[in-house]
């Protein structure tokens, strides 16, 4: 090869042996380099968006159908904006959700929201730096947000003794006694007048017996909400003192009195021929009553959907039973459900996504769809009285109900909901103690009597915990 200067433009001979400018060369080399990047700049712009979507992870325990609603909130939400995708994601059971999200926030990698049933409130009010109030959240990310707009019976549960909100109310529920009108008929019972006290309960729950049920007359899921708390609401008895721990950690517990143990005493006769027989610690024996099986069941008002999609007999919601001889019974129900807490340690523009968030689920129609469609309550006055409007109710009572135990009087110390800490190991104590007594082991006196003292030693190690 060999090179030279002609009329002062740098030529060479390329491996092929043709001749070629090097000036001219330069140019095509700029020009393609030029077309390249236009092309590619183009290519990423619309390939991309200007700005990526920030993700917000929540965390739940939902399944079945109401697992398809959290879907579809997190759907509609991400639909409706360009800023923010929240991505729902289930993590098992209540209490396996709840510490699931704390360890996470040990170990740096919290999600942003967590779904918390309502007993574990004063497990996640004493986690120190693990949580962001939500009072604190809608007023940084200058989200609208009047606390005075939500139910305060719901509310309550999940605020401080000032009205600050500590987390947002979802899937909130109170418990009632589902009634098989079909089979009151068939016990020779009216099935549009179901028994309101627990004496007629339990008669009622003979004759379905000889009617043909012999292996349920009646029964209940979560044992202990409904056979020691919902119970000491309604009746307006303490469950402990400290109004049920709402007012400090320095609570004792005072569940074993004279109706409690009456109660417990009268489950554990009917038991011994199944007039009454025990369907377990959580809501595992639901379907008992979808089945066909026990025609009245003590649960959850969020049953609802499970109700409405699968039992093949006509149905009602109702009060739960009462004893006439308490006096001023009923008092009002207390809520169960969950609550979605925000976790700590996230940047202002997460944050900002997340109130974003549940300003979205507070929306006046999507409460009322929501309340309508589920079974669980409307977490604002505008969407229940939205419903109410409508006329809803005349056509769904059973919807009604949870709503109307919840504001039948007053709250009071004693019905106002409960704070207890490790209160899921509590129940698990109390379940055992109660599952003693049923399978005679124990009288109701008894394992009330252990399932207080057992209980008031967790209180007490769960409170030098949380002052330290």
């Amino acid at each position: 090869m060999s090179s030279g200067r002609r009329g002062g433009i740098v030529s060479r001979i390329d491996m092929t042996g043709s001749t070629k400018s090097l000036a001219h060369q330069g140019r095509s080399a700029v020009n393609r380099t030029f077309r390249t990047a236009a092309f590619a700049a183009a290519t990423l712009a619309f390939a991309a968006p200007l700005r990526a979507e920030t993700e917000i992870q929540w965390w739940h325990a939902m399944t079945g159908g109401n697992n398809d609603v959290v879907v579809k909130l997190a759907e509609g939400f991400n639909a409706s904006q360009k800023e923010f995708k929240v991505v729902p994601t289930y993590k098992g059971s209540y209490p396996d959700t709840m510490n699931a999200g704390i360890a996470a926030f040990r170990a740096g990698n919290a999600p942003h929201i967590i779904q918390v049933f309502e007993v574990g409130t004063a497990t996640m009010m004493s986690a120190k730096g693990a949580v962001k109030p939500v009072f604190q959240l809608m007023k940084e990310a200058g989200e609208p947000f009047d606390p005075k707009s939500y139910l305060p019976a719901i509310t309550g549960y999940y605020s401080t003794a000032q009205g600050d909100m500590l987390s947002f109310p979802f899937n909130s529920s109170s418990m009632v006694m589902w009634v098989n009108k079909d089979a009151l008929k068939k016990a020779g019972l009216d099935g549009d007048k179901p028994p309101k006290t627990w004496p007629e309960v339990f008669d009622a729950a003979k004759k379905l017996k000889a009617a043909g049920y012999a292996t349920c007359g009646f029964s209940n899921a979560w044992a202990t909400w409904a056979n020691v708390e919902q119970l000491s609401a309604w009746h307006n008895l303490p469950l402990s003192t400290k109004a049920n721990g709402l007012d400090g950690f320095d609570t004792v517990l005072e569940f074993n009195g004279p109706l409690q143990v009456k109660h417990l005493q009268t489950l554990i006769d009917l038991q011994k021929d199944k007039t009454y027989d025990y369907s377990g610690r959580s809501n595992a024996g639901e379907g008992r009553f979808t089945s066909g099986e026990c025609p009245l069941f003590l649960t959850s008002s969020g049953f609802y959907g499970n109700v409405k999609g699968n039992a093949k007999f006509e149905w009602s919601a109702v009060p739960m039973p009462y004893y006439p001889e308490a006096a001023g019974a009923p008092q009002n129900s207390i809520i169960g459900g969950a609550s979605l807490w925000v976790m700590g340690g996230k940047s202002a523009d997460e944050y900002k996504g997340v109130a974003k968030f549940f300003a979205y689920l507070s929306d006046t129609d999507r409460q009322a769809k929501l309340h309508q469609e589920s079974g669980y309550l409307p977490i604002t006055r505008a969407a229940y009285e939205a419903t109410k409007a409508t006329g809803f109710y005349k056509t769904n009572p059973s919807l009604e109900t949870p709503l109307i135990e919840l504001t039948n009087k007053e709250p009071t110390a004693n019905s106002r909901g409960l704070r207890l800490g490790n209160m899921v190991q509590l129940r698990d104590v109390w379940s055992e103690e109660i599952e003693a007594a049923l399978a005679g082991q124990k009288s109701a006196k008894d394992a009330l009597d252990a399932a207080v003292t057992r209980g008031n030693a967790m209180l007490r190690q769960f409170e030098r915990t949380v002052s330290r």
